[in-house]
Parts: C-alpha cells; structure tokens; sequence
C-alpha cells in the first residue's frame, strides 16, 4: 500500500477553492487535464503527448525535502467541484525571490480561477519572497492577464523552451514587489 506524502507546505485558502500539497491520489486528474494539449502548450515542462509515470514523478518530486519548487492543488471539492482543477507551482530563486507559474483545467478557463489562485499565493507568500517573477508565452494573453490583474508589472521579452512544442517560444516577463 502507498502511503500518503507528507509535505512541509502550508495550505492556503481561498474564497472558492484551497491551495493544498499535492497527494498521490491526484495523479489520475493532473494526468487527465495535463494530457490536454491545450494545457501542455501553455507550460515550459508538460510534455505532449505525457509519457506513462510522469504524473506520479511530477507528485514524488514535489515531496521531496530537498526540492526547489512547491506546488500546490487547486482543489475546488469544497465548492462542488473537483478535487483538482489546477496546479500553482512557486519556485524558489537566489535573492530572497521566487517564480510563480500556475496552469488550470481548460473546463474552469475565463472563470478568474486563475487569478484567484494567483493571488492567494501573493497573499499568503509562503516563501517570504522580496520579489515574484513570472513568464507566459505570447500567445497565451489570458495567462498575461492573470499577472496584471494580480499587480504584476511588466519586465520584458524573453524566450522559454516549451517541451510540449519542442521549441523555444517568445515570454512576456513579468515581476512583483512583495
């Protein structure tokens, strides 16, 4: 039997919904919406079409004590909903600073989850960060949105490898001061 991981990772709440550690019980959901290639495309790291065991390395890796990167479930069950519906990720950088990236399920699109979720991070600041940074890829303006609306100021262009597109694709960057 599996046991169930045990993470050093506050739960945050939120008006719809909670930002909790990853269990080994999501695999099937974060496989089913991160095998849509729609999802993938929008990330640097989900591969399309996803390979078997990636859901379940991406779920060990997020508890291991020496990881860099927290990643949280956004769980929805509380509100009728599933028991994910998106992933936040925030990674810890050099400088007391940390990069958030976040993707959700494409049936919760345009519903502000997003931004939601974008912003209980911001206010709860789990890592104590100075300052956050972000990227999206240019032809993804709604993730952009998500960043303005959440107080983001715009960086700059850069460019990012997206492993689902197996190419480098133009960013817009974007940071906040805490």
């Amino acid at each position: 039997m599996l046991q169930e991981l045990v993470v050093n990772q506050p739960v945050i709440e939120a008006e719809r919904f909670i930002l909790r550690p990853l269990r080994k019980s999501d695999a099937g959901l974060i496989g089913m919406y991160s095998a849509d290639e729609r999802v993938a495309r929008m990330t640097r790291d989900i591969p399309h079409p996803m390979p078997p065991g990636a859901v379940e390395a991406l779920i060990t890796h997020a508890s291991d004590p020496k990881r860099t990167e927290d990643i949280w479930a956004i769980d929805g069950s509380a509100n009728g909903h599933a028991e994910v519906i998106g992933l936040v990720g925030l990674e810890r950088m050099d400088r007391n600073q940390s990069e958030i990236g976040y993707w959700v399920a494409p049936a919760f699109w345009n519903g502000g989850i997003a931004t939601e979720a974008v912003q209980a991070m911001l206010d709860a600041n789990p890592h104590q960060s100075d300052r956050i940074f972000a990227s999206v890829f240019q032809d993804n303006p709604g993730s952009a949105r998500v960043l303005t609306n959440s107080g983001f100021d715009y960086l700059g262009d850069a460019e990012a490898f997206c492993v689902a597109r197996n190419a480098t694709v133009p960013t817009w960057t974007y940071t906040k001061k805490m």
